[in-house]
């Protein structure tokens, strides 16, 4: 039995409805790795193995940030957006450098403030802000 026009102009909406729905997935993940690469040249860091070392030196033990269930902490601030923000822990211009340097000394940047320094490599303090500058 043939499909009258009104049945086939459903079919074809909903056809175009999907092919948008890709179009549109495809071009976010397309701009998430586009993200993802530019914060890993900026930093010399690896986003993939700083989302491990950030949960694997407790950083959610003080901060939150949106998609990982291990950081729900309320001492510092929230992280989400941290590649957006102008000023890093109040002081310091928020470049690639100072990130994780901050990340890895902060009590060496601003004695007694509340972040401690966690023992972590260099690398791994460059992974952690490859990480942060590509999160959303």
């Amino acid at each position: 039995m043939p499909l009258s026009r009104s049945k086939i102009a459903v079919v074809v909406a909903v056809l175009a409805i999907i092919a948008g729905a890709f179009a549109l997935y495809a071009n976010r993940r397309s701009l998430l790795h586009e993200q993802r690469q530019r914060a890993e040249v900026m930093t010399g860091g690896n986003a993939a193995r700083g989302k491990l070392a950030f949960v694997e030196k407790g950083c959610g033990g003080c901060h939150t940030l949106k998609g990982v269930t291990q950081a729900a902490g309320l001492v510092g601030p929230p992280l989400d957006g941290v590649a957006q923000r102008a000023i890093i822990a109040g002081k310091l211009e928020n470049n690639a450098d100072n990130l994780a340097r901050w990340i890895r000394v902060p009590q060496q940047i601003d004695p007694g403030n509340a972040m401690p320094n966690v023992p972590m490599t260099e690398q791994q303090s460059r992974d952690i802000a490859a990480f942060l500058y590509a999160h959303r």
